[in-house]
């Protein structure tokens, strides 16, 4: 029997000893345009691709409070690490949900093998005995160059005539895929986010997940794995592994901030950068915003897993409201950042320094299309005066 209490306490003991690594690592890996194989090594001796994982695969099976806080510590040090370790873990939990014949084929010989992802639906697919032929083009694949797997979305036509399309999820192996190495971005370079090719693969139909079992929180997966974990609402959790690092990020940035203007004294006019008001306020501002956006996200996976518990799944008005609350983060935490940016001096237009690192890390986290607030914002409003949900990604 697992001592989960325990497991937490090292996890995030090992995550804050990381911090400094990652952030002497960080401007190699952003050369690189990849992880660092060291960092990769550290994630798994530390179990932090388990910690989501279903205890029969060896996994932890904790709870998102849990994960996100070790994500979010990893981001102080480097956003790019904790990017990658959000997306990729959070497909260990997701492939609970495939049949399990699905987890079979990616863990029965090495639980540690994982999964890359890209779920724009712009897969092409074709019906055949046993499942499907699937080609196309998928970008913004964030880890793959580390995965034997990816998840890959499309919309999967009627079987009938008349009938509405099935927007699923499809397994494949790496065998089946190239990496086209064309990531070439202003921030979280690290996350090797490239561009994964398909040409007519064949994917049996066990190897899917439709969305709407996710939705329903009824998946295949649910038979073998029963834990309260696996009944959460799969767009809650994923939405939160693209947002989440930006909070950690943040409070990288404010420790830096601290550190590099606490003697500091400006050169054209020989004031204290302490006595500044704008550096003063800039500080105050992003302490309350990562505050605020970590309360939000623990609170409402609390609530989440204590209905998981209990077996009452949440309304859509509460689900609509745990989305916003996910795409805000990165707008209010990219706000914060820039205004740390703008009161540092003319040092932070390097971009080896860490405020710059933050700055492009996090602005680019948030033009991530699930942490682009003002559709989820008209979203929750109309639905909190009566009208249907326009979103289902929830």
């Amino acid at each position: 029997m697992l001592d989960k209490e325990l497991i937490r306490q090292r996890l995030l003991q090992r995550a804050r000893e990381l911090v400094p690594v990652l952030r002497e690592r960080a401007p190699q890996a952003a050369r690189a345009g990849r992880l660092a194989e060291e960092t990769l090594r550290d994630f798994h001796d530390a179990g932090f691709f388990r910690i989501l994982q279903p205890a029969r695969w060896d996994g932890y099976e904790l709870e998102p409070q849990d994960f996100f806080e070790v994500q979010m510590t990893l981001a102080e040090g480097c956003m790019s690490s904790a990017w990658v370790l959000g997306v990729v873990a959070i497909h260990n939990w997701q492939l609970a949900l495939f049949d399990d014949r699905a987890a079979q084929d990616v863990w029965g010989e090495d639980s540690s093998v994982l999964i890359s992802s890209s779920y724009m639906p712009v897969g092409k697919v074709t019906r055949v005995e046993d499942g499907f032929r699937l080609s196309g083009r998928w970008g913004f694949s964030s880890g793959s160059q580390h995965c034997q797997w990816a998840f890959l979305g499309a919309m999967v036509p009627p079987a009938e005539p008349g009938g509405a399309p099935d927007y699923r999820t499809f397994l494949v192996p790496r065998h089946d895929y190239s990496v086209l190495a064309n990531w070439d971005v202003m921030g979280l370079e690290a996350t090797g986010s490239h561009d994964v090719l398909v040409e007519d693969a064949f994917v049996p139909e066990y190897r899917t997940h439709r969305s709407i079992d996710g939705f329903m929180q009824n998946s295949p997966g649910n038979a073998v794995n029963t834990a309260p974990l696996f009944r959460i609402p799969f767009g809650q959790i994923f939405v939160r592994a693209v947002s989440s690092s930006t909070i950690g990020a943040l409070q990288g940035a404010i420790d830096l901030f601290g550190e590099v203007n606490r003697q500091r004294v400006g050169v054209n006019d020989g004031r204290k950068i302490v006595q500044d008001p704008g550096a003063q306020t800039a500080l105050a501002n992003a302490m309350v915003t990562v505050d605020e956006c970590k309360t939000v996200l623990l609170r409402n996976f609390a609530l989440m897993m204590q209905r998981a518990r209990d077996g009452q799944p949440l309304t859509m008005a509460e689900r609509v409201k745990m989305r916003y609350d996910s795409a805000i983060v990165p707008d209010k935490c990219a706000q914060a950042v820039a205004a740390l940016m703008y009161n540092s001096g003319a040092a932070s237009i390097f971009r080896e320094h860490g405020l710059n690192r933050a700055f492009r890390d996090i602005h680019t986290g948030r033009a991530h299309v699930a942490n682009c607030p003002g559709k989820y914002a008209l979203n929750l409003g109309a639905v909190s005066m009566g009208q249907d949900s326009s979103d289902f990604f929830l």
